[in-house]
């Protein structure tokens, strides 16, 4: 596996999250993107939806620039205002005899700036908050939202592939 800084592209390749090792201290670590299905010919989850769930554990932050949504055949890619970098929420689990470490983000509703292209979105976290959701400093109902109007901007992204993230660190 490549080593790499940035969220994955695609699902099965491997993203960098950061994460609390064994050890105790944070460490980033590259991860395949999507969580094991239930049985082998499923897709893997790649998204987990938040609500009515609790996290107490694998918790995970993935550093971020943007992300995506597709509509209609088209895909929107989103970054914020600012041009800041973000975290997206996870979890991840480990290893399994038929998966390797993977990682999954956590989705909430669509806020405001995103519910014009899908219903759901990642849980972003804007940065300074990523260690509130890794040492549980703030209560879940708090971090799983959406974040308030005018935080994101759309373009509209025709290119097949997608853009390699900026290069990111906790």
């Amino acid at each position: 596996m490549a080593n790499r800084t940035t969220h994955a592209d695609r699902i099965g390749e491997p993203g960098a999250v950061v994460r609390y090792g064994r050890d105790g201290t944070l460490e980033m670590v590259n991860l395949i993107w999507g969580l094991e299905p239930a049985w082998p010919e499923e897709r893997p989850f790649e998204v987990v939806r938040s609500e009515g769930r609790a996290f107490p554990g694998n918790r995970c932050v993935v550093p971020a620039s943007l992300f995506f949504h597709n509509r209609r055949r088209r895909r929107y890619r989103f970054s914020r205002v600012d041009d800041d970098h973000f975290y997206l929420a996870g979890i991840w689990r480990p290893a399994t005899p038929r998966w390797p470490s993977a990682y999954a983000v956590l989705s909430v509703d669509a806020g405001e700036d995103v519910r014009p292209y899908a219903d759901r979105q990642m849980v972003v976290l804007p940065r300074g908050m990523q260690m509130d959701w890794l040492d549980h400093r703030v209560p879940e109902t708090d971090i799983l939202r959406a974040l308030p109007a005018h935080t994101f901007r759309a373009e509209l992204w025709d290119d097949g592939d997608v853009p390699s993230q900026a290069e990111l660190a906790l």
